[in-house]
């Protein structure tokens, strides 16, 4: 009885076993098959077949490894699929083709990147010659990812005889090296920044001037800085007459106009920030969206630029502009900012007017309304009149913005300028009146109709010592700006494209949803955000009369009322379209 029990349960483990291996084996054969037959119908242009192969690929969610090591597999696969991802005669096939194509460059991705195997070629560097070539071709594929693991090696004292060949690899990496080998450069172990500066040097991409110039500029050791002038002379002999802060102005201009040659790698949709732990003594990165990379990089050269040189105001106005031109595209910030990191326009408003008008000049020269208006509402919070009409250069960047092409950003200008009321005359300032005109949504003949009756009435206190031209602007700016504070809301709204506002069945209904999506979302402000909207865009109070009920300046109220309608606008994103 015992015996013919364990014989069953011998049995019972050995069916198990085949079932899973079975099961395995038709797995794989199944993905192979179904990749076969796609290619196979894909070559002879039987692309109705092709397609459902390809549905049935995707569906089945492959390992994306697997699905590239199979491709390779195949004498014709890899350039077949490239080809027809591209076909313009058939949509759907392309489009089919495209997400296996994706699949199989996520494979690529996670092949070339993979610690265990990067580990691995660091190794095979010191084996023999003919590994040290095989070595340097695939740690040059896996490019920055390469660098951690190069450089941990040359930490490592018990490894000393790998340094030879770790040094002779690394400028073989390339330029994707840069980023990661120019925050490395914070080591305080002088003999591995050494050898970073000299991959620098050998690797001769100008990106690298800037961290070089700053080391000349700030390295204590004269061996070091006699090493940084070498390597700078060995890419660009000019740059030792530049500043470091001019040269990293130069390369945050570069990455804020998204400069093709600081294109991250492009098969991936995100990038990678780095940073040197000292502690560790180990390079970390954090991934970010591609969307606000290169804006981010921007910012730290910046960052950089005001580290050589506290007062390199240029670095401030650029930094500005590239956190507005950052959070245009909406993203979740990145973790290193940390959760007490403010937003841009908190920033802006505690800069200096002279930074927000290089800011506001670039957004306008670039045609940028996020960036543009996002300058002005920080500039109307606490900037008087001689700031408000400062000039970059030959040009008022603020009186340019009354004709962008952007009626937000119009309406905002004139309602800075016309609070602000300025007394010096200036050709513009029909614009003033014509943008708060428009933005009270009647034509500009009207408003001044408007305008002569309120002075008509108030005549007995026009004593004729104010200039007659300066009284009547000054008297139509008053008028306009009491409602167009309103319409410049709206207007920024209109930005995004409102279904609710198209001809539809159910328009009454769309009507009320919104306002039930209004309150849930008021709900979901602080206190004090829901309160400042409340109070000026329900009931219709002047910022004035709100700071004297909730106890705060002006300038408060502007600033939580920006933030209020800022988050209104992303949380009612999606409902609007």
């Amino acid at each position: 009885m015992l015996k013919a029990r364990k014989t069953t349960l011998i049995l019972t483990v050995a069916i198990l076993f085949a079932g899973t291996w079975f099961a395995g084996i038709c797995f794989a054969d199944g993905l192979k098959s179904d990749l076969d037959d796609f290619l196979h119908y894909t070559a002879l242009r039987r692309f109705k077949l092709a397609k459902a192969y390809a549905q049935k690929i995707i569906e089945s969610e492959p390992s994306p490894v697997e699905l590239l090591s199979l491709l390779e597999e195949s004498p014709r696969g890899y350039s077949l699929l490239e080809r027809v991802k591209d076909n313009k005669y058939d949509a759907e096939m392309a489009q089919l083709s495209t997400q296996l194509w994706g699949i199989v460059e996520q494979g690529r991705f996670i092949r070339r990147t993979d610690p265990k195997i990067i580990v691995a070629e660091v190794k095979r560097l010191s084996v023999s010659e003919r590994g040290y070539h095989t070595a340097v071709k695939r740690l040059r594929n896996a490019g920055e990812y390469s660098i951690p693991f190069m450089l941990a090696v040359l930490f490592d004292r018990d490894r000393q005889e790998e340094w030879p060949n770790i040094i002779s690899a690394l400028p073989k990496i390339g330029k994707d090296a840069i980023r990661p080998l120019a925050a490395a450069l914070a080591t305080s172990d002088a003999a591995v920044k050494a050898h970073v500066i000299n991959t620098l040097g050998q690797i001769k991409y100008p990106q690298a001037l800037a961290y070089l110039k700053l080391t000349v500029e700030k390295e204590t050791s004269p061996d070091l800085q006699r090493l940084a002038v070498e390597n700078i002379s060995l890419i660009n002999p000019a740059a030792m007459q530049v500043a470091s802060a001019q040269l990293f102005y130069k390369l945050g201009q570069n990455y804020y106009y998204h400069a093709e040659s600081l294109d991250p790698d492009q098969k991936v949709n995100f990038a990678n920030v780095w940073f040197w732990d000292e502690q560790s003594k180990r390079l970390k990165s954090e991934r970010v969206d591609r969307a606000y990379f290169y804006e981010l990089m921007s910012m730290r050269c910046c960052e950089w630029a005001l580290k050589a040189d506290e007062n390199y105001g240029p670095a401030i106005g650029l930094w500005i502009a590239a956190f507005f031109k950052a959070e245009s595209s909406n993203p979740q910030m990145p973790a290193y900012f940390g959760e007490t990191h403010a937003d841009a326009f908190t920033y802006a408003t505690t800069a200096g007017p002279e930074y927000l008008q290089q800011a506001l000049a670039r957004a306008v020269a670039d045609k940028n309304a996020h960036v543009a208006l996002g300058v002005v509402e920080a500039l109307a919070v606490n900037a008087g009149e001689q700031a408000l009409m400062y000039r970059v250069g030959t040009v008022q960047p603020l009186v340019q913005a009354l004709s962008f092409n952007d009626k937000a950003v119009r309406f905002s200008a004139a309602i800075a300028i016309g609070a602000a009321g300025p007394r010096q005359d200036f050709a513009e300032k029909s614009l003033v009146t014509s943008n708060l005109a428009e933005a009270l949504g009647q034509k500009a003949q009207d408003v001044h109709q408007e305008v002569f009756l309120a002075i008509w009435r108030r005549w007995d206190k026009y004593n004729g010592q104010t200039n007659w031209g300066a009284y009547l602007y000054r008297t139509t700016v008053r008028k306009a700006i009491e409602f167009a504070e309103r319409s410049r809301t709206e207007a920024v709204l209109e930005r995004r494209p409102n279904p609710a506002t198209t001809e539809r069945p159910d328009g009454p209904l769309r009507t009320a949803e919104l306002q039930q999506k209004l309150l849930r979302c008021l709900g979901r402000l602080p206190e004090r955000q829901a309160n400042v909207f409340v109070l000026s865009r329900i009931e219709g109070l002047k910022h004035n009369r709100i700071a004297e009920i909730l106890g705060c300046s002006q300038e408060t109220v502007r600033v939580h009322l920006h933030r209020a309608l800022k988050r209104l606008a992303r949380e009612l994103n999606d409902y609007l379209g």
